[in-house]
């Protein structure tokens, strides 16, 4: 038999990704689009509606809060229910959210305003029609998102094959972030400078074409029958499939302390982002375009650490990798509270996430390598719970620091205080994790599970 050359033989190994999976790309592309141009559209809208730092905080509560007290139910859902099905649904609910918050926007316009003035406003008369609306829509919000990210981490070997699983997985990764991070916020920005209500039905729209894309795919897999008849038969007992998922995470040596230190980061930093929109605009004085443009901080570190993350982890090991992230965190918090200048704050976020995408590379490997795979969806759901439940908490209590902070100081410090609290309590967890999460612990974790 006559041998391929080189090039043909691995195309032949390769092979395309397929057409459902281009309709999952372009779903995830487009989705993640509306949602990069949410991310300047909500923060200015609830800058507008109140100027309270707690009022904003609750309102980051309120979308954060699903990760707290749905997470776990989710996780059984996605492992009992037709996964497409479920992503579906959950992104033309997500559509459905944002036409009401979209015509309600629309409807309230002429009482807000102007955006290029919030920088000069301190005091403002709350809106409450449209901050109930907003805080309703955020809370519905984050149910669905929350049941949708974990069955979508679950649905892409149902689309390709196990041997295309990691091109197609980069190739995603890179789609979200360019267009979440990267091309949203500035369409945002130009968008919202239009009206206020525009970049909102644009989210609206777009996840309605990623649900006629998703709609569409046709997977490789058996879907989980959804049949009255198999639900009766196997109807699933939350309470035990939970806690098999919980007992199996906080009986492991490395990854209950792994997942208690990365609840306890996410927490901390959720104090700066109680109010951080009051920040970019009362101390950075960001307009609309700038605060679009520092948010392009996180998807340009994000790519730099998903290039160089692997590189780095391998060159100085997986222990000093994760020190090296507790240590610069910390550091570079105190000095975003120091700092009046967005251009700066955009540099050192930038940092900060390449060190971000490290402890993802080296963490979100090694729980895929470790668990049983059985036990995978389950353990997940419980570790993201720890890993995103305290973000919530967070939140909640940033805003209540800068609110106890303005009576005792000035506006201006008041927010630039949990930015200090965040690097002091940083270097707090950097001395309880420094021990427990060495090199040596994480192939002993590794050769353990083999």
């Amino acid at each position: 038999m006559r041998k391929l050359s080189k090039s043909k033989a691995e195309k032949a190994k390769v092979g395309p990704l397929g057409a459902s999976y281009w309709k999952l790309w372009s779903a995830t592309a487009i989705s993640n689009l509306g949602d990069g141009v949410s991310m300047v559209a909500y923060p200015w809208l609830a800058s507008a509606i109140t100027r309270s730092p707690i009022l904003i905080a609750l309102a980051a509560v309120a979308s954060r809060l699903p990760w707290l007290i749905f997470t776990l139910p989710a996780g059984v859902i996605t492992d009992r229910f037709d996964r497409k099905k479920i992503i579906v649904a959950m992104d033309a609910a997500r559509g459905f959210l944002t036409i009401f918050v979209a015509v309600m926007v629309y409807w309230k316009a002429d009482s807000l305003p102007k955006l290029n003035e919030l920088t000069n406003i301190t005091n403002l008369a709350t809106n409450w029609p449209l901050y109930i609306v907003a805080i309703t829509a955020s809370f519905l919000f984050g149910c669905a998102e929350v049941l949708r990210d974990n069955t979508a981490q679950t649905f892409m070997p149902s689309v390709v094959k196990e041997e295309h699983l990691e091109k197609a997985n980069g190739q995603m990764w890179s789609a979200e972030s360019l267009t979440n991070s990267f091309i949203g916020p500035p369409l945002g920005s130009f968008l919202i400078a239009i009206a206020v209500f525009v970049p909102f039905f644009f989210d609206a729209a777009s996840f309605f074409v990623a649900v006629a894309l998703l709609s569409t795919i046709t997977t490789i897999t058996k879907p989980i029958s959804n049949s009255k008849s198999e639900r009766k038969k196997n109807k699933p007992n939350f309470r035990a499939e939970i806690k098999e998922g919980f007992d199996w995470l906080w009986s492991h040596e490395l990854l209950r302390p792994m997942a208690i230190i990365l609840g306890s980061m996410n927490g901390i930093s959720s104090l700066v982002g109680a109010a951080f929109i009051l920040f970019a605009q009362e101390i950075l004085h960001t307009s609309v375009l700038a605060f679009a443009i520092l948010g392009t901080s996180g998807a340009i570190g994000g790519m730099i650490g998903g290039i160089y993350g692997p590189k780095i982890a391998k060159k100085i090991g997986s222990g000093p990798s994760l020190f090296l992230t507790l240590l610069i965190t910390p550091i570079f918090e105190i000095a975003i509270g120091f700092v009046s200048s967005w251009q700066v704050v955009w540099l050192l976020s930038g940092i900060t996430t390449i060190f971000a995408v490290l402890w993802n590379v080296i963490t979100v490997s090694l729980r895929q390598s470790i668990i049983p795979t059985h036990l995978l969806g389950r353990v997940n759901s419980v570790y993201r719970f720890f890993a995103w439940g305290t973000i919530p908490i967070g939140l909640l209590l940033g805003g209540g620091l800068i609110t106890v902070m303005e009576h005792l100081t000035s506006r201006e410090w008041a927010l630039r205080t949990p930015y200090f609290v965040t690097g002091a309590l940083g270097f707090i967890i950097l001395a309880f994790a420094a021990p427990r999460l060495t090199t040596a612990k994480i192939e002993a974790a590794r050769a353990e599970s083999k």
